[in-house]
């Protein structure tokens, strides 16, 4: 049985092994075309913002269930250099990098739950849940 798995983004090729992991995992979790597409847009999107903008991370994979209701939790976190303003942070358009500024708030839009937390000079953690419908 799933409990866990953790998987490091350090590179490019990294990112592709979460795409694959989660796509793999919620296939198994029964998520419809549709919904497996939004989490891996979202984990592909997370994944690259850990790396591009964190320096590196983690993210965790989990199979989460409340009260009956199965989902798909993922968290990514880093220890970069945090983010000054997360409400500007999640706006589209705004970015600090070469992006489009869609990654974020995206990301938040295309899962069922977004929590993130970030504290200048120590990282981000931005978790998310994708629930079965």
């Amino acid at each position: 049985m799933f409990n866990s798995e953790i998987v490091e983004i350090r590179s490019q090729s990294d990112i592709v092994v979460v795409r694959q992991r989660v796509r793999a995992l919620a296939i198994d979790l029964r998520f419809s075309l549709i919904e497996q597409t939004k989490i891996v847009t979202a984990a592909s999107e997370l994944a690259r913002n850990t790396l591009d903008y964190g320096k590196g991370g983690t993210v965790t994979l989990e199979i989460v269930d409340r009260f009956g209701e199965v989902g798909l939790k993922l968290t990514f976190e880093d220890q970069g250099p945090g983010i000054v303003d997360i409400e500007l942070a999640l706006q589209d358009g705004y970015t600090t990098g070469k992006g489009l500024g869609l990654g974020l708030g995206g990301a938040k839009r295309l899962m069922s739950e977004f929590v993130i937390v970030s504290e200048v000079g120590k990282g981000t953690q931005v978790t998310v849940i994708r629930w079965q419908r």
